[in-house]
């Protein structure tokens, strides 16, 4: 289905721009983002690649479980580093 080919795509590019603020998270020791906005994001990232996998968007729900895993380090950061 060319919907799982453009879902991937785009979820690659986010990938990409979080594996930056995860590195950035880990480098200078400091929270990026707040609580709230982590635990959120990172449930919903997870939601949505259920979603995708019960419509057989494979290349889609990889990905975003992916995404949702960077969300979830960005989230543990939040705890980690208090500042």
């Amino acid at each position: 289905m060319w919907q799982d080919n453009l879902i991937t795509i785009v979820n690659l590019t986010m990938v990409y721009g979080m594996l930056m603020q995860v590195v950035k998270g880990f480098k200078d020791k400091k929270r990026h983002i707040n609580f709230q906005t982590g635990l959120i994001t990172f449930i919903g990232l997870y939601a949505t690649a259920i979603a995708f996998f019960s419509l057989n968007l494979i290349f889609s729900a990889v990905t975003v479980v992916i995404s949702g895993t960077l969300w979830l380090i960005l989230f543990i950061q939040t705890i980690v580093y208090k500042k």
